[in-house]
């Protein structure tokens, strides 16, 4: 197996997680000079952001109104971060 970065995650309870990528994967990601643990926390709100709208708008049935504020919240904060609307990100609206 190749040589691996750890990186760790904190959440707001303290509690703590870690992940092993490749080394090198995340530098290959990021702008020069960019933080590594930005272009991480950037791929976690893109992917928490698609999942949002996975469950807000792909599901079967009626969505919980949680949900969607969940979704609409992730959409905010997205756009916020990047510039751009999660949409157009995805290539359709919803």
């Amino acid at each position: 197996m190749a040589d691996t970065e750890t990186y760790t995650v904190t959440g707001p309870n303290g509690e703590e997680d870690t992940v092993e990528l490749p080394a090198g994967l995340v530098g290959t990601m990021a702008e020069q000079g960019e933080n590594p643990a930005k272009v991480i926390s950037d791929v976690v709100l893109q992917a928490m952001a698609q999942q949002a709208h996975m469950m807000a708008h792909h599901g079967e049935g009626e969505v919980p109104e949680e949900i969607q504020e969940m979704n609409d919240t992730a959409e905010e904060l997205f756009e916020a971060r990047f510039g751009t609307s999660l949409a157009d990100a995805l290539g359709h609206s919803h």
